[in-house]
């Protein structure tokens, strides 16, 4: 297919390594076999290998050595969108910091697609704040959303017109990096394999998940859970486990490049979050057969398990809720194996190719 000469440029700030990362390098690397100029702006360039050699990437800083808070990144990158578009005006599609080039491109006049990440309950809780999102969120030339409850509920809330794309799943390149080699002790002896993976803050809620843990095992449960991630809660999180003598069934570690190989050991994926968008983690869960316990936030995790038939479900923040559903998974570990298999064979929506080409279709609109 011929390349388009237009220009692209997308937006993302603050690069980590969580789910909205993954959708990132997967939709951009898409992107770039079909839009011959396209350029990304991020503050710097630890994760520059995961784009393809045809990405043009613009970095504040190359290496940066000390921690920046977001807004800094944010106003720095803005700063560079900003020059960006004076020299040569092109589409901008954003991915963070959605508001923030809502009101540049107000001023600049340049069209601009919105990717919005999470739940509007997690970020619009202020009477003002909706007012002033009310009136910014009509300025791009389409907002995309990744969930069906995600849709109805900012489209309600902001009298606009979103649209869903599923985030494309690569199962084929999840199933390969989870055959890589893995020296793991740390599960032997538990009847339950149990891992998380997310951003230690509130919005995820480990501490729901640490205090049903505790329940669980206070009632004879066999189960160990790794959990995975980094973040500003990580103290209090450690302090519970050790005033609570939980370290031989709990064990925390970092983010990994590759978090597969640990996915593929585990027999539950369990998700404590207050709010999300449409959580990759529990796809990639399922993408290897794994079974999964999630929080019924708003939104995506009722969608993923199709109101519960394809895993369970249980209220958030509430650590007894979650503990019954441990127990009850434990007691009728074949019976959910089953289910498991369902969950697996509804995949097919959040196809690869299906849902980046959708994404493509959106930007040849408006490039």
């Amino acid at each position: 297919m011929e390349k388009f000469k237009k220009k692209l440029i997308i937006f993302m700030p603050s690069i980590d390594g969580g789910g909205v990362e993954k959708n990132l390098f997967l939709i951009t690397n898409y992107l770039s076999k079909k839009i011959g100029d396209i350029k990304v702006i991020t503050f710097d360039d630890r994760f520059n290998s995961n784009f393809n050699k045809k990405v043009k990437i613009l970095n504040v800083v190359k290496k940066n050595k000390k921690i920046q808070s977001k807004y800094y990144k944010y106003f720095r990158c803005l700063i560079l969108l900003y020059r960006e578009i004076v020299r040569n005006k092109c589409l901008v599609f954003a991915f963070q910091a959605n508001i923030y080039c809502c009101i540049l491109s107000f001023f600049l006049n340049f069209n601009l697609i919105s990717r919005s990440n999470s739940s509007p309950s997690g970020w619009s809780k202020s009477y003002f704040k909706n007012l002033v999102f009310k009136f910014l969120l009509k300025i791009p030339k389409k907002i995309i959303v990744n969930s069906k409850d995600f849709k109805t509920e900012i489209d309600k809330k902001f009298n606009i017109n979103s649209k869903l794309i599923y985030n494309p799943l690569n199962i084929n390149e999840i199933k390969y990096k989870s055959n890589y080699k893995l020296k793991l002790n740390f599960y032997k002896n538990a009847k339950i394999k149990a891992i998380n993976i997310a951003r230690f803050t509130d919005q995820k809620d480990h501490m729901t998940l640490l205090q049903s843990v505790s329940n669980a095992i206070k009632k004879r449960i066999k189960i160990k859970i790794l959990i995975m991630g980094y973040g500003p809660n990580k103290k209090i999180m450690t302090d519970f486990i050790k005033k609570n003598r939980l370290s031989n069934n709990i064990k925390i570690i970092n983010f990994q490049k590759n978090p597969y190989k640990f996915i593929k050991e585990s027999n539950l994926f369990i998700l404590t979050s207050i709010y999300e968008g449409l959580p990759n983690v529990l796809l990639e869960a399922i993408s290897l057969k794994k079974f999964v316990i999630s929080s019924n936030c708003p939104t995506g995790p009722r969608e993923i398990l199709n109101n519960g038939k394809y895993g369970m479900l249980f209220k958030p923040t509430n650590a007894n809720s979650l503990t019954n559903k441990i127990i009850e998974f434990s007691r009728r570990k074949n019976k959910y194996n089953k289910i498991t298999l369902k969950a697996y064979n509804s995949l097919k929506r959040f196809d690869f190719n299906t849902n980046c080409e959708k994404y493509f279709q959106v930007i040849n609109e408006f490039i």
